[in-house]
């Protein structure tokens, strides 16, 4: 199977939709032009960049990354990487693998100083990204916004 990452564009709506549905499945889809309202807000943030990875030319999965400058460590940005999913069909087959590795390069590109994550509370995720080179070295905490 050959796995490609690259940026994800308009065409890719679609299938995001179709990977945002696997990752949180009790949420209500977006209606088409919601969908493609955010997608615009998304496009012109500068410094974010929605990546996907093909396997065999069919989207199988996506990483949201956005590079957010920063006025510590000599002015080296910070990589944020969030919405990590990975179609079912192509799960452990290289390709959750792959996205990461975009993800950091594209960190890298940017001269971030470190890449950072939040990740759900189970094992088998801790393992994948520990696996990926990422380190649980913080207490994370989240409070949500209704």
């Amino acid at each position: 199977m050959k796995i490609t990452t690259r940026a994800a564009g308009e065409a890719d709506l679609g299938a995001l939709l179709g990977l945002y549905g696997e990752l949180n499945p009790d949420d209500a889809p977006l209606s088409q032009g919601a969908a493609e309202a955010v997608w615009a807000a998304i496009s012109g943030q500068q410094g974010r960049t929605v990546l996907v990875a093909e396997a065999d030319g069919v989207v199988a999965g996506t990483v949201d990354c956005v590079v957010m400058p920063n006025l510590t460590r000599g002015g080296r940005a910070i990589l944020f990487v969030e919405n990590v999913v990975v179609a079912g069909r192509f799960q452990r087959r290289g390709v959750g693998r792959r996205l990461m590795e975009a993800a950091v390069r594209l960190g890298e590109s940017a001269r971030c100083y470190k890449a950072q994550l939040l990740a759900a509370d189970d094992e088998y995720v801790h393992s994948f990204y520990e696996a990926c080179g990422f380190e649980a070295l913080a207490q994370g905490f989240r409070r949500y916004v209704e």
